[in-house]
Formats: structure tokens, C-alpha cells, sequence
């Protein structure tokens, strides 16, 4: 709520400082990094003295297996730190930020839920797979929906705007809704797939949250957006401030989630990045993009369906070593610090190519 203190520049010209978006995205992710590495120690603390620990997957890999007991929930730590950073730096009367916020709590919501049953049951299946799904889904539809009733842009409501072309849209009527729920759904789901190395997700996320703060901060300028021909959105700069929060937030997370790991995120963290990064997409229209930017995660969601698919259809028969796919170069013999570290470099080339659209018009 510091936006208010612009108020007063008056009396004293630095609080003019607090109606620029830079200065409070700046502002939000020094603020969440903060909060990141002082919450931490605590945190972690607290999950050890609770017994809050990881119980692995029967059927992952057996390097894996020292992981055991590591605290999760660790996600817990981004949730708090993104949404204190982002009430604090946040413009009040722009809807998008509370749009995003109220995505992050019922996805956060029904993640640790989902984590709490693993511990309690000393399991790694938690949640049905029914209920989740049901969260996911009424979340999805309720952004929808409202999206429905105020959109971004009017202009472009069932349009998806086509990258690397000039001014290129495609209109696909109330087929829009049904792909705009999947999105959400797909990638909460698939940030949630991916998260199965120390310091995958949060490194990745950081990307996706570069590139779409970037487009939001654009789509929200309308010189910048008529310059660069992108869809202009009243409001959407706001957003940049959003994911401002949550790449503080996961940069203070991987000081403590990096190789080897002393905390996890667990479905409290990696469900609500993956749902929140979505519905940016959808507010800034740019959701053609959304495969590009999180390429990795839609690779390893893609690896686990094809397993799966030849498992069933091949008799028994596999594509991979283990999906999702970061397993399968470690049973290959690649350390699991190396394969995160060059998924982030997929991460980096991919945010690279995403950003280049904005001139590729």
C-alpha cells in the first residue's frame, strides 16, 4: 500500500518515487527476497520440529532416497513472502493484482492441503486426484468467468494474438474459455510435474516470471504497446509488480532449495506459480506465448504423457528411463545439479525467444 505515499510528493518530492511501477517492482522483489532469507531458517526449523518431511516416491530414482525426511511445504515460504510483498508495493485500485492474489490463495490452499495428507499419511499420495482437479478446475473457471465479464480487452476478447507476426489474431469464439481453463489448469499442473530437482522450479519460474513482467509492463503502456503492437490493457504494468514479488520470493527459495536441498516446495508452492503464471498470460493477452516461455514445463508434462501412453498402448513398453523427463537424464548418468542447471539454460534461450516477438512483428 506504499502507492499512497506518492500522495504526499508534495512535502517531500522522493515519495514520487512510489507511483512508478519500476520503483515498486524493484521495491517488491527486494522485499520478498527478504523476507525469503530471513522466514527461511525459521521455516525450516519449525517443519523439522513437526516432522514436516519429504516421503519419496517408491518409484523415483534411488539416488533420491537420502531426500527423505528433507522438510517441505516450502512453498509456504514463497506464498507468504509474494503476497506481503505485493499488498506492500501493490497499486490498491488496479484489479489485476487482486485477481492474481485470489488465484494464489485457492491454489496454495488446495496444494498444502495435498501436502498435509502425504505427512499425515506418510505417503507420497496425498489429495485424490478428484479433488484436486475440482479445485484446480472451479479456480480456472472463476478466473474465466470473471475474465468473461471484464476482459482485458474488449477488442480482443476470443482472440489469441499469433507472436512473430504483424498484428496476426485469430478468433475462436467460446472455444477461448474452454482452452484459457485447460492453460490454468495444464500449468499448475505441469509446474507441479516438474518439481523433482533441487532448484528446477524456482529457477525456472524466475524466467517465466522475467518475460511476462516484461509484457505486462508493456501491455500497460499504451505508447510502448501502439509502438510495439501488442495488446493494450488498462492496468496490466500492475502486474510486472506481481512478478516482481515472485522472483524475489524464489530467488530467497533457492538459497535454501539449491543442490542439496534443505527444503522443499512441495505442491504449496509449485500448484499456485504455475496457476498464477497462467492467468498473467490470459490478463497481458499473450497467451499464445505461454508453451514458449514455460517450455520446460511443457516438456516434462509432455514426456510423462507420452510414458504413459507407451506404457498402456506398447505393453509395458517405455519411451524414457523415468518421466517426468529430468529423471531420465539422471538415470542416464547426468548429476542432478547439472541437469537443473542446463534446464535453466533452456529456460534463459526460451525467455530469450518469447521476448523477441515483441520486434519479430
Amino acid at each position: 500500500m506504499l502507492y499512497y505515499l506518492s500522495a504526499y510528493k508534495n512535502a517531500f518530492g522522493a515519495l514520487n518515487l512510489f507511483q512508478y511501477i519500476t520503483f515498486r517492482a524493484g521495491g517488491a522483489v527486494l522485499t520478498s527476497l527478504l523476507i525469503s532469507l530471513l522466514a527461511g531458517p525459521w521455516l525450516i526449523r519449525t517443519l523439522k520440529r513437526y516432522k514436516i518431511g519429504q516421503v519419496q516416491r517408491t518409484d523415483g530414482p534411488s539416488s533420491h532416497s537420502v531426500k527423505q525426511g528433507t522438510p517441505t511445504m516450502g512453498g509456504l515460504l514463497i506464498f507468504i513472502s509474494v503476497v506481503a510483498s505485493t499488498l506492500l508495493w501493490m497499486r490498491p485500485d488496479v484489479r489485476w493484482t487482486w485477481l492474481l492474489l485470489s488465484t494464489a490463495c485457492a491454489l496454495s490452499a488446495v496444494g498444502a492441503w495435498d501436502d498435509y495428507l502425504k505427512l499425515s499419511k506418510k505417503s507420497s499420495a496425498g489429495a485424490s486426484s478428484q479433488v484436486k482437479f475440482a479445485v484446480q478446475i472451479a479456480t480456472a473457471l472463476g478466473v474465466v468467468f470473471y475474465l468473461a465479464i471484464y476482459p482485458p480487452n474488449a477488442q480482443f476478447l476470443t482472440q489469441l494474438n499469433i507472436p512473430y507476426g504483424k498484428e496476426l489474431f485469430v478468433g475462436v469464439g467460446a472455444l477461448y474459455f474452454v482452452l484459457a481453463t485447460l492453460m490454468i489448469v495444464g500449468f499448475s499442473n505441469a509446474v507441479n510435474l516438474t518439481d523433482g530437482q533441487d532448484g528446477l522450479v524456482a529457477g525456472s519460474v524466475i524466467f517465466c516470471a522475467i518475460a511476462y513482467g516484461v509484457f505486462a509492463y508493456v501491455a500497460g503502456n499504451f505508447k510502448f504497446a501502439d509502438y510495439l503492437r501488442i495488446v493494450r490493457v488498462d492496468g496490466a504494468g500492475e502486474i510486472s509488480v506481481f512478478l516482481s514479488a515472485i522472483i524475489g520470493s524464489c530467488l530467497g527459495f533457492l538459497w535454501f532449495n539449491a543442490y542439496p536441498a534443505e527444503v522443499f516446495m512441495g505442491d504449496t508452492g509449485s500448484l499456485f506459480l504455475g496457476g498464477a503464471i497462467a492467468v498473467v498470460a490470459l490478463c497481458v493477452k499473450q497467451e499464445v506465448l505461454l508453451p514458449i516461455v514455460g517450455g520446460v514445463f511443457v516438456l516434462e508434462t509432455l514426456s510423462v504423457i507420452l510414458q504413459m501412453g507407451s506404457y498402456k498402448l506398447r505393453k509395458g513398453k517405455r519411451i524414457f528411463k523415468m518421466a517426468p523427463i529430468h529423471h531420465h537424464f539422471e538415470l542416464g548418468g547426468t548429476a542432478e545439479p547439472k541437469v537443473t542447471v542446463r534446464f535453466w539454460i533452456v529456460d534463459i534461450v526460451l525467455m530469450l525467444a518469447a521476448l523477441a516477438s515483441l520486434k519479430i512483428r
